[in-house]
């Protein structure tokens, strides 16, 4: 897949290739729904928490006489029937997260870059700096390049210019390349990735390959030692 490289002003700054093991595979709603609800569970703080009625602070003494009131027998007004009392079955602090596979993250995010490509909504910028943090200026640019609603990944480090001016837009993320997750490509429109970003994705994907390719592979299982041939003492 080849696509057009654009300076901020609009102009093309020439093509690059995309490799199809990346950005050419076909999405799937099942993996990147498994892979978002992954990232949220994991951002949930857990801290909500409920009192049981060991917890409350009432008082521990019998509410009412055992017999003659003409009413049901209860201990006391910590019982979560009673107004004030305890709650049953709240919930209490806990970590949501759970384990995803390093390898299914991987496809996930490949797959979601994938979509963006393949719905012709990924935009390969030239360089992501400004010689002054405006706004007003940048605003223009992004007009011209047609986004509105976009996550843009400037490389490694980001332009600290470039950041300031797109912090005031709406609808306007900035992010570094180690930054790059599924959630945020797809919670906005349009994916801007400048050359630098691109490079780096194409060599975390090709590391990951390398790695896994030199795995010592598992020893077969040793052969049973042939029979006896006939005649042997």
């Amino acid at each position: 897949m080849k696509l057009d490289v654009v300076k901020l002003d609009g102009k093309k700054a020439g093509s690059i290739e995309l490799d199809d093991a990346i950005f050419g595979l076909e999405p799937r709603a099942d993996v990147l729904h498994r892979v978002v609800r992954w990232q949220q569970a994991n951002r949930r703080a857990g801290t909500h928490d409920t009192q049981n009625r060991g917890e409350v602070s009432r008082t521990h003494s019998k509410s009412i006489k055992q017999k003659g009131s003409g009413g049901a027998r209860h201990g006391s007004r910590n019982a979560p029937i009673f107004r004030g009392g305890g709650v049953a079955h709240g919930p209490h602090p806990r970590s949501h997260a759970h384990s995803l596979n390093k390898k299914f993250r991987a496809l996930g995010l490949k797959m979601a870059l994938s979509a963006k490509a393949k719905t012709e909504s990924l935009i390969i910028l030239d360089t992501a700096a400004l010689a002054a943090p405006r706004t007003k200026e940048l605003k223009a640019n992004f007009a011209t390049l047609g986004l509105e609603n976009a996550l843009i990944i400037g490389g490694a480090v980001v332009d600290a210019n470039f950041k300031l001016a797109a912090r005031n837009i709406m609808n306007i993320d900035v992010l570094a390349t180690a930054g790059l997750n599924v959630e945020s490509i797809l919670k906005r429109k349009t994916l801007v990735l400048t050359k630098d970003a691109l490079e780096a994705v194409n060599a975390r994907f090709a590391a990951a390959t390398s790695a896994t390719e030199e795995a010592p592979a598992k020893k077969a299982p040793a052969k049973k030692a042939a029979k006896k041939e006939e005649g042997e003492a």
